[in-house]
């Protein structure tokens, strides 16, 4: 059977990839099952990822935690690159005019918020991204975003990246105990998770800046 290869892209890829991970969990993903989703032959994917699944791992996992979320505190188009030294693909994130006159703890907030709905968005690929992280462009102009934030908050320069990786493991900390929790009869609803994630998040910030 012939089919159509037209409009096969590396962000497309990676998007049904998310949709199996969400209906299957990671462990039903495969490159047949992919190629199926998408109508193309699995050999198609590899122009794309030659180094095969882990290079697919790789690129979901920077499209999942994509500064396109959190540098510009909205979301964007297009995957960040893959860890391999590929550029992105799409724009540059797009900043939130009057973002930069915010307060730094205001600055985090919406981050963090930002960046916990995306990875609530694809949870099922949350087992990626605890041993995961791809180095990217996105990544980089989200360090950035929190060292200058919590440089503003008045910490020294051996402390800032210590405050950006609390932040970061506070996240997906955070949304790995909610996800785990889902369906069990205790489970809180999505504003309690959110006014609990706040909380947290308030107290955090509040330590690292006392």
């Amino acid at each position: 059977m012939s089919r159509n290869y037209a409009g096969l892209s590396r962000e497309r890829i990676i998007v049904e990839a998310l949709h199996i991970i969400a209906g299957r969990g990671l462990g039903g993903l495969s490159m047949r099952r992919l190629g199926d989703a998408l109508d193309v032959e699995a050999m198609a994917i590899y122009h794309h990822f030659p180094k095969g699944k882990e290079q697919l791992f790789n690129a979901i996992a920077a499209y999942v935690t994509t500064a396109r979320v959190v540098s510009g505190l909205t979301e964007g188009q297009g995957p960040p690159g893959d860890g391999d030294g590929e550029e992105a693909t799409g724009a540059h994130p797009v900043a939130v005019a009057g973002a930069d006159d915010l307060p730094w703890d205001r600055r985090l907030t919406l981050w963090a918020e930002a960046y916990r709905e995306r990875l609530l968005a694809y949870s099922g690929a949350l087992s990626l991204l605890m041993h995961r992280a791809p180095h990217t462009v996105g990544e980089e102009d989200t360090r950035a975003l929190l060292h200058a934030a919590f440089t503003e908050a008045g910490l020294s320069e051996d402390d800032v990246p210590r405050a950006c990786d609390t932040l970061n493991a506070y996240c997906l900390g955070s949304v790995a105990h909610q996800v785990r929790h889902e369906g069990r009869e205790d489970a809180v609803d999505a504003a309690e998770a959110l006014a609990g994630f706040r909380f947290g998040l308030r107290a955090l910030l509040t330590g690292l800046s006392g």
